[in-house]
């Protein structure tokens, strides 16, 4: 999914300090952006369909008609294609804040060509509010007194004037309640994982609690009675007896608590390569091609397995529902996520497949997404025809709260 990087200095106060926590820039999905964005484009469109016949209306025939129908056309175009490809210019206006600058040109012209008490004078109003949306409150007060100023000069009155001001403020608004709710999701997002892998640690040790009572504490107290026993006998045959068990019973508990340290020295030695050679063998087994780094960031033993088993069933249900002949598995790691991704090039989910719970196994992935705190994002393959089940871990949680 396509991210846009918001950088820090366009933001303000509150924004300012939550975004610093999250890292040096707050990564905000596209589609809520994009649409206000877009909301914004498609407003002007709407205002000069309405408003460019009662202008052409009322102006001159000749060469004025011309000149207005020439910055409608001019304006309409512009906000059609920033509309359209918004993915593209997108990115370059939230770098370079001049660029917007040919829209509020274009605005401006059809404000000497219609005059501001024209409807078509309110599409002034996109450009600083577009400001706000893209470069916040420094952005929206540069654009907003510029529009300000050219409605001014124009006699447009103060109403408008002062609708423009608003406008670049609303705009600086929500930019910064984009980034609050982006700061409190990826907060959100990486406190489920911290819990998720503090309460993989302590399952681990309920564990290892319940093996060592049922095993070697029950074994080391039959020594201590057998002992016991040992000091009560003098008949030779009882002796060598009650030697027979406690030899036998130390012996157990040897072999018990080997066991137990083997255990958890191969969980905790390389817990990412047992990850690694997990994805080699799963992958392996299915006919996969696997793709993964030199190395895996370490994982507590749950999270591994939680892992291990969502590819295993995803690579399940390539395998009996999608008709693939070609599934990928791939592991990657970056400042913040390790991404695993399972992809096929089948006939992919049913639409409603992605509604019903249950349908394909697809109950079991989103549980144990959960369970870790994983981003889990399941639809249809990017690059062609296929199924696409990606989960992002936040590698937050396992630095924080990653060893007992």
């Amino acid at each position: 999914m396509a991210v846009l990087q918001i950088p820090l200095a366009a933001s303000r106060g509150g924004a300012r300090a939550t975004h610093r926590q999250a890292g040096p820039s707050l990564t905000l999905q596209a589609n809520a952006l994009q649409a206000l964005c877009r909301r914004v484009f498609a407003f002007r469109m709407v205002m000069i369909g309405l408003g460019a016949p009662l202008a052409l209306g009322r102006t001159a025939r000749g060469g004025p008609t011309y000149l207005v129908g020439g910055a409608v056309l001019l304006t309409f175009m512009l906000s059609y294609v920033l509309f359209r490809d918004w993915e593209r210019f997108g990115p370059l206006l939230l770098r370079h804040r001049w660029l917007l600058a040919p829209d509020l040109a274009c605005t401006g012209l059809l404000l000497v060509t219609a005059t501001p008490k024209s409807p078509l004078g309110f599409a002034v109003l996109c450009t600083p509010l577009l400001a706000g949306l893209v470069h916040g409150w420094r952005g929206s007060a540069v654009y907003a007194a510029l529009a300000a100023v050219a409605v001014a000069a124009l006699a447009g009155g103060p109403t408008v004037a002062a609708l423009c001001l608003l406008a670049g403020a609303a705009g600086a608004s929500l930019r910064d309640l984009l980034f609050r709710f982006g700061s409190a999701s990826q907060a959100l997002t990486e406190t489920r994982a911290r819990l998720a892998v503090a309460e993989a640690v302590r399952a681990e040790r309920d564990h290892l609690a319940r093996e060592m009572h049922d095993s070697v504490s029950k074994t080391l107290h039959g020594l201590a009675l057998a002992a016991d026993a040992l000091a009560r006998t003098t008949d030779p045959a009882a002796l060598r007896r009650q030697a027979d068990q406690l030899s036998g019973a130390a012996r157990r508990a040897a072999a018990e608590s080997r066991e137990l340290l083997t255990d958890l020295r191969r969980d905790a030695e390389a817990p990412g390569a047992c990850l690694l050679g997990g994805l080699r063998r799963t992958a392996a087994a299915a006919n996969a091609e696997l793709h993964t780094p030199q190395a895996l960031p370490p994982l507590p033993a749950p999270v591994a397995h939680h892992l291990l088993a969502v590819t295993s069933e995803a690579l399940e249900n390539a395998r009996r529902h999608a008709g693939a002949t070609r599934v990928t598995v791939s592991a990657a790691v970056d400042t913040t996520d390790l991404t695993l991704s399972i992809e096929d090039d089948g006939r992919g989910l049913p639409p409603d497949a992605l509604h019903r719970s249950g349908h394909f196994g697809l109950l079991g992935i989103t549980e144990r997404a959960a369970a870790i705190g994983a981003r889990l994002h399941i639809g249809a393959r990017p690059t062609g025809p296929g199924t696409l089940v990606r989960l992002d871990l936040p590698l937050a949680a396992l630095t924080q709260e990653g060893s007992p």
